[in-house]
């Protein structure tokens, strides 16, 4: 009996954040990409499709400013025709668009969207698989869209499609080393794999970016842990980065960059296969931010001192603190996805050398010496003072080293005569 129960608590889960949760964001991402980018264009965007009250006898339609816009496009993609091309290598075509959604779901699993919470006498986490090999678990999964684009570009036995798998293989690959090794630094800093285990030391000695509270109470940050600010921002910006391109956003869209691939790897598909790809680059981007506000930005937590305190709010013997821990978890993801979509609409398109330039010559090194800022920062109080200066010296020169290469390898800029 108890064993069903533990299975019934998994397959609740399951069901509750990643079709109740993170599959309702991709549409609603959707809906606000459209409303978001239609302010910065300064026009309107979706808002009329509503509920067609008028076919029922009513007046005027419910028109719910435009939110029924996704269902309306899902219903459309679903009943359009699914054409398969007679040149394409069916198998691999059909599995090219599950490839890329199914791993953006599957890391959902490891995801952290609250503490523990008590219902009908038990606790439980708000996590699907509270392991403790999280982010190893996410880079591990999510690696793995690069087969589905690699495929749809080579099964579609076309010359665009094909460019453009190519083009993602390539840019995908080189950013996976750049998150990667970004993301040591904070592993070194909370010598814990597990992201719930990351969250709570945050909840208590105050978030990676933001320091200021200790055991519940505002607090000034040790001198250690305000020098530590330095490779956690860096950290994070090349991280942040480095998101964006594994999503195939812009500025590094890449892949798809229709203004010059026709429409990159998926120009041979169409219907719900299409959907499916276009459900994978959203889903991407959501698990892309949850891992963001979870590693640099205290996850659920409230901050400032506030958590033990909404962790004890209950009404009887029911603890509900932590759905308000959700909801304060929901609210920083729906912030990061909007951030999201202001890049998309305001930062052009770098060119394909400009991108394999900035993380094969910019963020593979600033990580990797980022990495030694970090640990020497993280040794320093059981170091000498020797031994610390020869190592500032070391990473100083290190880095010159590396600056000066970089800058004699670049090709010098041609002056084009008339």
């Amino acid at each position: 009996m108890p064993v069903l129960i533990d299975l019934a608590i998994i397959i609740t889960k399951i069901i509750a954040f990643t079709f109740l949760v993170v599959l309702p964001l991709v549409p609603l991402s959707v809906y606000f990409e459209r409303r978001f980018s239609a302010i910065i264009q300064d026009r309107v965007g979706p808002n009329r499709v509503g509920i067609p009250l008028t076919l029922l006898g009513f007046k005027k339609d419910f028109h719910l400013w435009g939110l029924i816009q996704p269902i309306a496009d899902g219903l459309k993609l679903f009943l359009k025709e699914d054409f398969t091309p007679a040149h394409v290598r069916k198998t691999f075509y059909w599995l090219a668009p599950a490839l890329t959604v199914v791993p953006a779901l599957i890391t959902v699993c490891v995801i952290p969207f609250g503490p523990e919470i008590t219902l009908f006498g038990r606790t439980e986490k708000l996590v699907i698989a509270d392991i403790d090999i999280g982010p190893l678990f996410i880079f591990a999964i999510s690696s793995l869209t690069v087969y589905g684009i690699t495929l749809a570009g080579w099964s579609s036995n076309s010359k665009f499609p094909f460019i453009g798998g190519v083009r993602s293989t390539a840019q995908m690959i080189s950013y996976e080393i750049c998150l990667g090794l970004s993301v040591i630094p904070v592993l070194l800093y909370f010598g814990d794999l597990n992201l719930n285990n990351i969250v709570r030391q945050q909840a208590e000695n105050g978030w990676l970016l933001l320091p200021f509270w200790k055991n519940g109470s505002l607090a000034l940050p040790s001198l250690q842990t305000a020098l530590f600010l330095i490779p956690a921002f860096i950290a994070f910006l090349i991280f942040t980065i480095s998101i964006f391109a594994e999503t195939n956003r812009m500025p590094f869209d890449l892949p798809e960059c229709e203004t010059e691939l026709v429409g990159g790897y998926h120009t041979e598909y169409s219907s719900m296969k299409f959907a499916m790809f276009f459900m994978g680059e959203y889903a991407a981007m959501v698990i892309g931010s949850a891992l963001i506000i979870t590693l640099f930005l205290g996850g659920w937590s409230a901050g400032f001192g506030l958590d033990q305190y909404i962790s004890n709010f209950a009404i009887g013997d029911f603890k509900f603190g932590g759905f308000i821990h959700l909801g304060i978890f929901l609210t920083k993801l729906l912030a990061f996805i909007l951030f999201f979509i202001l890049v998309r609409w305001t930062v052009p398109r770098f060119r394909y050398d400009q991108l394999m330039k900035l993380g094969w010559v910019i963020f593979f090194e600033a990580a990797l010496i980022n990495v030694f800022l970090a640990a020497l920062i993280i040794a320093a109080p059981e170091l000498t003072a020797a031994i610390l200066i020869v190592g500032l010296i070391l990473l100083a020169i290190v880095t010159a080293a590396v600056i000066w290469v970089a800058k004699i390898s670049e090709p010098p800029a041609k002056v084009l005569r008339a």
